[in-house]
C-alpha cells in the first residue's frame, strides 16, 4: 500500500488530500473546519479529517507532498523586490517575517504539524506541476493536453503540456509578472472587490456592462500574440513592488481611483468588468487553440485559478478545437494538494493509472459526511423540532413540495464538496421558475450583492431541453456557462426601455428566470444518478410535481463565511437567515417552528449548548 498525503498551505485556500494506492480517499479545505474564509494557515483540521477518513495516522503515511517549491518562489520574490528597489521595501518588509518564520523552513514546519510522527521524505512539486496533475490524473482521458493558468506559482503564471497514461510533461510556460490571473485580480481590485475572492463577482457583473474599454487594454496594458502569450506594461500595475494592484497611471487611463468597497456600483465598473472578461476569454481561446496546434490532442484538461472562469470555459468547449474538456473542480490552490499527491503516486513512483469513467473524483464529494444518528443526536442536543422521514423517496417528495411552494431550502446531505462550488451536498435550493427567487436569495438569505447570478442544477437527461448543450452533455462541477435554450427564453421587448444596469435583473428572461443571467447565460450543473443519487432523486421528485427538472443551487453559506461543513454550521446558518426549510439527512426542520435570530443570538443560543 502507498498512502500519500498532499498539502497546500500558507498562501490561499489551504487544503489536504489523501491518496491511497492511486485512489482518492479524501480532500478538504481548511476553511470548512476553521470557519475562516480562504484560511491560509497549515490545514491541520483538514489533515486530521483526511487521515481519519482513511483510517490512518501520520506514521502510516509513505509520502507527504507539498504543492509548490518555496525556495524557488522565494527566489522570485527577492529578484522582484531587487528590481524595484527602493519602492518595493514596504511590501518586502511585510512579506519577510512569514517567510523567515515558516516558508523557508517548511520540512521542519510540516514535520512539527504532523506531530513528529511522520519521519519519511517530503516532496516539493512545482506549483503548475501540481495544478497539471490535479487536472489530468482524475480526468477520464488516457491522453490529453493540459493547460494551467493562475496568478503566479514560483515563476510560471501559465503552462501547457501533455498527459499520457501515468505521466505528465509541461513543455511551455508564461512567466511572472505577465499573468492573466493577476490582470483579472487587478481589475477586481480596481472595481472595488477583494483580490483572491472577488474575481467571480467581476465575472457575474460583466454581463451588465459593455466591453467599451477593450481597446484600451490592448493599446496600453498588454501586447497579445496569436498564441495567447502576452507581455504587460508594468507601469500600469503595482503588484510587483507595492501593496495595491494598480498604479496611478492605471487610474488616469480609466478615469479615476479604484472604487471604494461597498460603495454603489456605476456603469464604469460594469463596463470594466465586461472588458476584462472579454479580454480574458480571448486570451484563453487563443491559448487553447495554440495548445491544440502544438499537441494535436483531442482532449483538454484545465486547472489553476483562472480555470474557474466558467464563461471562458464554456466558450473553449463550444468554439475551441477540442472534442472534450475536463476542469479540476478545485482548480485553485486547494486542488494543488490533490495534484501533488497524485503526482507522487503516478509520476514519482511510476504506478500505473486507469482513467475513471466518468472521472476519478467521485463528483468531488470528498469531504466529511454525517450519519443520521449523528445528525439526530445534534438536533436533540439543541432541542430543535424536526420531522424524520423513513425513506429517501419520502424525503425528496417533501422537500420538492416545499420548493414548489417557493420555499428556500438548506440541503445538507452526504459528503462535503471539495472545491468552491456547492454541488448538491452543502447547497441552498430554490424554485428556478420564480421571478422573485434571485433577489430573495441574494438579499435575504446570502446577504450579498443583488446582481450576483445563481446556477441551475438540471437533470442531465434534460440539459439540452433548457440549455444550448448537446444531449446529456456533462457539466457536473458547475464549471461551464451555456446559453439558455431559445425555446425557453422570454423576449423582454419594451420592458427594458429606460432601465439601467442592475435594473435589468428585474425583467424575467426565460421560464427559469431565477437562473437566467441578463445575457441569457447560465452556469450549468448537470445532475446524474451515478454521482449524485439523492440530489438527482430530489430533482426527479420536483419534476414530477412541477414539470420542471431545474432548481436553483447555490452554496450553503452567507456572505463572508465558508460553505457549511457540519450540522452545527448548517443549523446556525438556518437560524440566522430566512431559509424556510432545512433538510439534514432524513430530518427536515421548518422555519415556522423557529424564530429568525440575529448573529449575536445565534452565538448565544449555540453557546448555551456548548456547540458553537
Amino acid at each position: 500500500m502507498a498512502a500519500i498525503l498532499g498539502i497546500s498551505a500558507f498562501y490561499h485556500d489551504s487544503a489536504a488530500a489523501l491518496v491511497v494506492d492511486g485512489r482518492i480517499i479524501a480532500a478538504a479545505q481548511e476553511e470548512r473546519f476553521s470557519r475562516k474564509k480562504h484560511d491560509a494557515d497549515f490545514p491541520s483540521r483538514a489533515v486530521t479529517y483526511c487521515l481519519a477518513e482513511g483510517g490512518l495516522s501520520a506514521s502510516d503515511l509513505d509520502w507527504v507532498g507539498f504543492y509548490d517549491k518555496p525556495l524557488l518562489k522565494f527566489e522570485r520574490l527577492l529578484e522582484t523586490y531587487l528590481a524595484y528597489v527602493p519602492s518595493g521595501f514596504r511590501s518586502f518588509r511585510r512579506a519577510m517575517p512569514l517567510w523567515l518564520r515558516t516558508k523557508l523552513r517548511l520540512p521542519r514546519v510540516l514535520g512539527r504539524e504532523l506531530g513528529s510522527r511522520y519521519t519519511k521524505r517530503f516532496v516539493f512539486a512545482e506549483h503548475h506541476e501540481s495544478h497539471a496533475a490535479s487536472a489530468f490524473y482524475p480526468s477520464p482521458f488516457d491522453e490529453a493536453a493540459i493547460l494551467t493558468i493562475d496568478g503566479v506559482g514560483e515563476w510560471a503564471t501559465a503552462s501547457f503540456g501533455m498527459g499520457r497514461g501515468n505521466k505528465i510533461e509541461l513543455t511551455h510556460q508564461l512567466v511572472f509578472p505577465h499573468s492573466l490571473g493577476l490582470l483579472y485580480s487587478a481589475l477586481t481590485y480596481y472595481t472595488g472587490f477583494r483580490v483572491n475572492s472577488g474575481e467571480y463577482k467581476v465575472m457575474g457583473l460583466a454581463p451588465y456592462g459593455k466591453p467599451r474599454y477593450v481597446d484600451l487594454f490592448y493599446e496600453h496594458l498588454l501586447d497579445l500574440k496569436d498564441d495567447g502569450s502576452f507581455r504587460m506594461d508594468m507601469s500600469y500595475f503595482n503588484y510587483c513592488q507595492g501593496l495595491t494592484m494598480t498604479s496611478p497611471k492605471f487610474h488616469r487611463l480609466f478615469g479615476g481611483p479604484p472604487r471604494k468597497p461597498e460603495t454603489p456600483l456605476t456603469q464604469r465598473e460594469m463596463d470594466l468588468a465586461a472588458s476584462v472578461q472579454a479580454v480574458t476569454e480571448e486570451i484563453m481561446l487563443r491559448m487553447a487553440r495554440h495548445v491544440h496546434r502544438q499537441t494535436g490532442a483531442k482532449n483538454l484538461c484545465l486547472a489553476g485559478g483562472v480555470a474557474l472562469n466558467c464563461v471562458a470555459n464554456g466558450r473553449i468547449l463550444r468554439e475551441g478545437p477540442f472534442d472534450a474538456l475536463w476542469v479540476q473542480p478545485a482548480a485553485g490552490d486547494a486542488g494543488g494538494a490533490l495534484g501533488v499527491a497524485l503526482l507522487i503516486h503516478h509520476q514519482l513512483l511510476g504506478r500505473p493509472r486507469q482513467p475513471g469513467v466518468p472521472d476519478s473524483q467521485g463528483g468531488s464529494l470528498l469531504g466529511p459526511a454525517y450519519s443520521d444518528a449523528e445528525i439526530e443526536r445534534y438536533l436533540r442536543s439543541v432541542e430543535a423540532p424536526y420531522t424524520r422521514y423513513d425513506s429517501d423517496d419520502e424525503l425528496c417528495d417533501a422537500v420538492a413540495a416545499a420548493l414548489a411552494e417557493e420555499k428556500v431550502v438548506g440541503w445538507f446531505q452526504g459528503r462535503m464538496e471539495f472545491g468552491p462550488r456547492a454541488l448538491g451536498a452543502r447547497s441552498i435550493l430554490g424554485d428556478a421558475r420564480s421571478p422573485r427567487m434571485q433577489a430573495t436569495m441574494n438579499l435575504k438569505i446570502k446577504f450579498r450583492e443583488s446582481f450576483r447570478p445563481f446556477a441551475p442544477a438540471v437533470l442531465r437527461d434534460h440539459v439540452d431541453e433548457f440549455f444550448e448543450m448537446r444531449p446529456e452533455e456533462e457539466s457536473p462541477h458547475m464549471l461551464l456557462v451555456a446559453p439558455v435554450h431559445p425555446g425557453k427564453r422570454l423576449d423582454p421587448d419594451s420592458r427594458i426601455e429606460g432601465l439601467w444596469g442592475i435594473d435589468w435583473l428585474n425583467v424575467p428572461r426565460s421560464v427559469i428566470p431565477a437562473v437566467t443571467h441578463v445575457d441569457y447565460s447560465a452556469r450549468v450543473q448537470t445532475v446524474d444518478d451515478a454521482r449524485y443519487p439523492l440530489f438527482a432523486g430530489l430533482l426527479r421528485a420536483f419534476a414530477r410535481q412541477t414539470g420542471c427538472p431545474v432548481v436553483v443551487n447555490t452554496s450553503f453559506n452567507v456572505r463572508g463565511e465558508p460553505i457549511v461543513g457540519s450540522p452545527a454550521d448548517a443549523y446556525r446558518c438556518f437560524l440566522a437567515t430566512n431559509i424556510d426549510v432545512l433538510a439534514m439527512g432524513r430530518f427536515v426542520l421548518h422555519k415556522a417552528n423557529h424564530r429568525v435570530l440575529d448573529h449575536h443570538e445565534v452565538a448565544t443560543h449555540l453557546a448555551q449548548f456548548q456547540l458553537d
